[in-house]
């Protein structure tokens, strides 16, 4: 969760002692002893003196961290005590789109849209990638499903029907989501909603959201996310949300 030069940055900040011992477990993939601890304290520039009490502080975490056998490890409640705390992977490219995505939130009227957008936010600051993939790729759909029923409505439907004519005339969003998201990217580039390069990145987009809502072995970083968002936000919600 923390890398060892990152922690060298943290713990030189005003933290309380328990933040900083949990700080040191989060560089840790595995339990660690005390001697452990103390050395990659050490190793940042941090010494622990005998009136640390580390294994005190850490009993009193409220489970924070726990002692196992093979030593003291973080829990996920520890891990989310450090995000709250501003701790992450996130690199500062994805937490500027982040910050972005969620300065953008003002703007957008639907409770429904901004729901998805928050908890996208949500899944990408808590480095929850495949999640947030997911959630802001709805967030989007939802997006231009709204700007095609406000402004675009007519000629949807009849750019629809001019390739599949059992096309039963959409009247809301609803109706919009009987067609897949494929062709209703097509159908968005055809009637001139979306130009013919955006409509291949989110193209790419769905490509990239199909194989994160599925179980499979599909890894993605905080980049990736980063990347998807940024997409996300400069050819749909910018344009479109309101």
């Amino acid at each position: 969760m923390l890398s060892e030069g990152d922690l060298k940055q943290w713990l030189h900040r005003d933290l309380r002692q328990l933040d900083k011992l949990l700080l040191i477990l989060a560089t840790f993939g595995n339990p660690i002893k005390l001697d452990g601890i103390k050395e990659r304290a050490a190793a940042a520039g941090l010494k622990i003196t005998k009136s640390w009490n580390p294994s005190a502080t850490l009993g009193r975490s409220k489970g924070l961290a726990i002692r196992v056998p093979e030593g003291w490890e973080i829990t996920d409640a520890g891990k989310n005590h450090l995000r709250n705390l501003g701790v992450s992977n996130l690199s500062p490219a994805a937490v500027q789109v982040a910050s972005d995505l969620r300065a953008h939130l003002e703007k957008i009227q639907s409770d429904t849209t901004r729901a998805f957008v928050e908890e996208a936010i949500r899944c990408h600051e808590g480095e929850l990638h495949r999640s947030a993939i997911v959630m802001s790729w709805l967030a989007a759909v939802d997006v231009l499903h709204r700007a095609v029923v406000a402004k675009h409505l007519a000629a949807f439907n009849a750019s629809a029907k001019a390739i599949d004519n059992k096309w039963k005339d959409a009247v809301n969003e609803d109706g919009l989501g009987r067609m897949n998201e494929e062709k209703f990217l097509e159908r968005c580039a055809a009637i001139g909603v979306l130009g013919k390069n955006q409509k291949d990145e989110l193209l790419k987009g769905l490509k990239l959201r199909n194989g994160c809502g599925h179980p499979n072995s599909l890894k993605v970083g905080p980049n990736a996310v980063a990347n998807h968002i940024e997409i996300l936000l400069l050819n749909i919600f910018e344009p479109f949300a309101v």
